[in-house]
């Protein structure tokens, strides 16, 4: 059977995504020929950087973008099928992952500065609130960080007790709050104010100082420790 012409392996050598990373490395490949590589091959009617491109143009070429979308949003794509789609989470998932990644040995907090641009890469991806508890030892290293709850849009609520226990099982001297507000307005609403003095007195108990609470977005990030509200 004759192959078709929109299959990648009719192209120049060149011009073909796997070989250009092979010959040239993988920097110098775009974000497109990097996908189709993963995608592997099209259809009859789209290579897979014909596919790869399609993918990146619904993210607006973004992959801050691309990396909102479900594996739903890229069914909407013809030739993008379900396995595909989750070739396509997956990937921007490892993404986030290696770009959210902290070596809590060497990661010592002394400011807000420290924290707030791995809060932003944690959680530039979502849609809906989730608020994080992130735990650490008397030379202010961080040792653990969990999510203690999701909500909507709009809010979440996070119990106070259950960052106390995390914090005490952790055997953690210091905790910083911190949320994101996917909406982009970084002021704190009067329920974030109440959380953070609640679980601050709470803490005190324990002999565990709330160091911080950082609220983040596109725009930037808000710390109450910066505003003297601490």
């Amino acid at each position: 059977m004759q192959e078709n012409k929109y299959s990648i392996r009719q192209w120049a050598k060149d011009d073909q995504p796997r070989e250009k990373l092979l010959k040239k490395g993988a920097e110098m490949c775009s974000n497109a020929e990097l996908l189709a590589i993963l995608l592997n091959h099209g259809t009859r009617e789209k290579t897979a950087l014909d596919l790869a491109r399609e993918v990146m143009k619904l993210g607006k070429n973004d992959l801050n973008e691309l990396g909102r979308l479900s594996i739903k949003d890229f069914m909407k794509i013809k030739g993008i099928g379900q396995a595909k789609a989750v070739i396509i989470t997956s990937w921007l998932e490892l993404s986030r992952r290696r770009q959210a990644r902290i070596n809590p040995e060497k990661m010592s907090v002394t400011s807000s500065v420290d924290i707030a641009h791995y809060l932003r890469s944690k959680f530039k991806d979502y849609r809906h609130e989730v608020f994080v508890a992130i735990f650490l030892n008397r030379a202010n290293k961080i040792t653990h960080h969990e999510v203690i709850s999701e909500g909507g849009i709009t809010c979440t609520v996070a119990d106070p007790r259950i960052i106390l226990r995390k914090a005490l099982e952790q055997n953690a001297l210091g905790i910083i709050l911190s949320h994101n507000h996917p909406s982009g307005n970084l002021r704190p609403s009067c329920a974030d104010e109440e959380l953070t003095y609640k679980v601050k007195e709470a803490a005190g108990i324990f002999d565990i100082k709330v160091l911080d609470h950082i609220i983040v977005s596109e725009e930037g990030y808000y710390s109450f420790a910066d505003e003297g509200r601490m």
